[in-house]
């Protein structure tokens, strides 16, 4: 893979430092980017009433890595 095709899914340097700055907009643009990974990091197996098993996004653990990456970004020295 060329490296020009691989940058093409980095999160640009201006919205990291906006981001770590506090602003919204940028912090949004990297949880959208980190969005599928959470949704797969917060997959857990539910049974429903008959005992058979099903594969969901637990929310509330979703929203708990969402906090744990605004926390970060909100800490993180881009300058």
């Amino acid at each position: 893979m060329s490296n020009k095709k691989r940058n093409n899914h980095l999160i640009s340097y201006p919205i990291i430092v906006l981001a770590s700055g506090g602003d919204v907009d940028a912090i949004n643009a990297v949880l959208k980017h980190y969005e599928g990974y959470i949704a797969a990091l917060s997959m857990r197996m539910f049974y429903d009433e008959g005992g058979n098993p099903h594969l969901c996004v637990d929310d509330v653990l979703r929203r708990r890595l969402e906090t744990k990456l605004i926390t970060k970004i909100l800490t993180f020295n881009a300058a």
